[in-house]
């Protein structure tokens, strides 16, 4: 169990860098931080962790660009259904929706749920 928690350690510190290097050159060399995002996607996948949000957030799932906004992105606030922000990627098309109020919704829910199997 340890070496598996290490594993994951290690994965994500060098993921942590290979972001940090492709914000650096993002702008300089984009192809240069596509590569940096797609080599910490495939160490994510070999270390089986998850890449964290802010990450996700920040890289285009299909083309793997590192997000420049106004230069690669375009950002639009939708208010259809739920409100919700789409990025749209300008090299492939690829659109991410980003929920608001996802997170809330679901705690009360669990809380709903949980409140009614105690009652019984």
């Amino acid at each position: 169990m340890k070496q598996q928690s290490n594993v994951k350690q290690i994965a994500r510190q060098r993921i942590q860098i290979l972001f940090e290097q492709a914000k650096k050159v993002a702008k300089a060399d984009p192809k240069l931080a596509a590569q940096y995002v797609l080599s910490a996607r495939k160490i994510a996948m070999a270390a089986k962790t998850r890449l964290p949000v802010e990450f996700r957030r920040e890289t285009c799932k299909e083309c793997n660009a590192m997000f420049v906004q106004g230069v690669n992105c375009r950002v639009r606030i939708k208010q259809k259904r739920e409100p919700h922000v789409v990025v749209t990627c300008l090299n492939c098309g690829n659109q991410t929706r980003i929920m608001f109020r996802e997170k809330k919704e679901k705690r009360e829910l669990e809380q709903d749920n949980y409140s009614n199997e105690a009652s019984c």
